[in-house]
């Protein structure tokens, strides 16, 4: 089985063409492939296909679930299809039920068109409660759930917090979270625990939520520079909360499952668990 290793921001995955995979992916073998100890180890799969020339992200994270949205696996599929002419002209790639465009740039840097941040709560604050204490929030989807805090100290609020609210009750399909600092008018200090994962060095978008919130309370002006362990992201939010990624996208190594891992792969089955 043939793959490939990319990273958008230091947030790794695999990437695999539908083609390439000798049977389903599914759960188990999702986990499998991210093992960082027995596998290739990624904090998630993304499996590629293109159907009348209409291409399609599938990600899978590395707990086995399968996410809604990816902002950096996004940008990582684009510059793959693009390196090999796949990408349509219109930019276009299906992720879930959303069609999301994207623009390679001459600097290999990838422009994501990543919709409207929306505040299904309204844009008020909420009130978690955790067991160190209240943890105050705004719920924003990017086509999958975020929680976003303002923090003083993100850096160890993402362990400290995110396990815990990732599993609250309040989000009856988990959630991400995001530990923002204010740094200056443009620029912000994010770190992500993300569903299914844990904490990882960038989430696209989370990313995007977090600039939406502090471009929303006039904390921040838009373009917003966004500082995630991995690298820096920028987003642009217009008046209407439509917002703009833009971010790079490498390309470790490419190569195959050696014969004993590609044998648990296919052992692993297509368990729905």
């Amino acid at each position: 089985m043939r793959f490939e290793k990319w990273h958008g921001t230091g947030n790794h995955h695999v990437v695999v063409d539908v083609d390439a995979l000798p049977a389903a992916m599914s759960p188990a073998r999702a986990r499998l492939l991210c093992d960082p100890f027995t596998g290739i180890g990624a904090d998630g799969v993304l499996v590629v296909s293109v159907d009348d020339g209409h291409p399609r992200m599938t990600v899978w994270n590395a707990d086995g679930s399968v996410a809604e949205n990816c902002g950096n696996g996004i940008r990582i599929v684009a510059a793959h299809l693009h390196r090999d002419g796949r990408l349509p002209e219109d930019g276009a790639v299906l992720t879930g039920q959303e069609r999301t465009v994207v623009t390679v740039l001459d600097d290999g840097a990838v422009r994501v068109r990543m919709g409207r941040a929306r505040f299904p709560a309204g844009d008020g604050l909420e009130a978690l409660t955790t067991s160190t204490g209240d943890v105050v929030f705004t719920e924003v989807s990017m086509g999958n759930p975020h929680a976003v805090v303002l923090h003083q100290d993100p850096v160890h609020a993402v362990t400290d917090l995110g396990p815990e609210m990732e599993v609250a009750p309040r989000f009856p399909h988990r959630t991400n979270a995001e530990f923002v600092r204010v740094e200056d008018d443009h620029r912000l200090l994010v770190r992500v625990w993300e569903r299914g994962v844990g904490a990882t060095m960038a989430c696209g978008t989370g990313a995007c939520a977090a600039a939406a919130v502090a471009v929303s309370t006039g904390a921040v002006e838009t373009p917003v520079e966004v500082s995630l362990a991995g690298g820096t992201l920028v987003i642009d939010v217009d008046d209407d909360l439509e917002i703009t990624m833009t971010g790079p996208a490498e390309h470790l190594y490419t190569a195959t499952l050696a014969h004993p891992l590609l044998e648990r792969f296919m052992a692993a089955g297509e368990s729905a668990v």
